[in-house]
């Protein structure tokens, strides 16, 4: 049995496993001239692509993952789906850590446990078909499912992370994780996978963003709001954060910010103008959020009392866009 996939421009890419090959006559030692000579590819153990009709999918940052995901799945019946991280890769969703070339894979508990591959992480759990889906041709959890098996089984702030940017995407709501959670209320880790869900927030924009988010929790500070778009004399800008109680706005700083001079003079000309308006401004890094987040949950504070008895004080527009 082979396995379709269905590339960006639809066109199918098929894996054709090696009794397929000998089938059609090729031998063991044609099959692999075939492959050094770059005809074929091989995206799995005993698995093939033509390297043709794969380059749309090898031009996707995730295609090679996603040719050994369904390397991984042919000749699987209906019980065993691309879950985890393979999943989230599928659906494109960002991960605070990078998993690597495994593929993982659940298999339906009921089924049981039927042997394992090479380079494929297999777990095994209820797979009610409403957490199952299908995505450029292959069966894999459900956007709301992955988000919360990775909440579940990672730490808090990288689950934030793929929480964030799935719903940032618009590929669940909240309604729908929920649903999934309370579905899966008897299994490890559920407890903090429902913590996640509650504190997601789709209008964090990076994960830099969210670890943010996280940090200032974990230290106390009071939680910011979101994408605010602010005024001074005038139009100013969109705050990353903003503490209005305390006019202090925080920026996550993203390198490409400065990589280009013209946007870092761009940088500090805002800042000016947020300062006269009587804002507090705190920049800080990802190096600063991982590494030092009670230095900058410092700086905020000192922004707080600084912001609190300003001169001038501007309320920001309410509204965001």
């Amino acid at each position: 049995m082979s396995t379709g996939l269905l590339s960006a421009d639809a066109r199918l890419v098929r894996i054709i496993t090696t009794d397929q090959l000998l089938a059609e006559g090729l031998t063991t030692d044609r099959i692999r001239t075939v492959v050094r000579a770059g005809s074929l590819i091989r995206v799995g153990r005993g698995c093939y692509v033509n390297s043709a009709k794969a380059e749309p999918f090898l031009r996707q940052s995730e295609g090679r993952h996603l040719l050994s995901a369904g390397a991984a799945l042919v000749g699987s019946g209906p019980d065993l789906v691309a879950s985890h991280t393979t999943a989230a890769r599928i659906h494109g969703f960002d991960l605070l850590d990078r998993p690597g070339d495994l593929v993982t894979l659940t298999r339906a508990r009921a089924s049981g446990n039927r042997g394992s591959k090479a380079g494929v992480r297999l777990t095994a759990a209820e797979l009610p078909e409403s957490h199952v889906t299908v995505r450029y041709g292959l069966r894999v959890t459900t956007p709301a499912r992955t988000v919360v098996d990775l909440a579940r089984m990672l730490p808090f702030r990288a689950g934030v992370v793929t929480a964030d940017n799935a719903l940032a995407r618009r590929q669940v709501t909240k309604d729908e994780l929920r649903q999934v959670v309370a579905s899966c209320r008897q299994w490890p880790g559920v407890t903090r996978a429902a913590e996640v869900v509650e504190f997601a927030n789709g209008l964090s924009e990076s994960a830099l963003e969210s670890i943010a988010r996280v940090a200032f929790r974990d230290c106390g500070l009071p939680p910011p709001e979101l994408q605010v778009w602010v005024d001074g004399e005038g139009f100013v800008g969109r705050a990353d954060f903003l503490w209005r109680g305390s006019n202090t706005i925080g920026e996550a700083d993203g390198a490409f910010k400065y990589e280009d001079p013209s946007r870092a003079r761009r940088q500090l000309w805002r800042d000016a103008r947020l300062r006269d308006a009587g804002f507090e401004v705190v920049h800080f890094t990802w190096q600063e959020i991982n590494e030092t987040p009670e230095r900058v949950a410092a700086s905020i504070r000192a922004a707080f009392e600084r912001g609190k008895y300003a001169a001038t004080r501007r309320v920001p527009v309410p509204g965001r866009r």
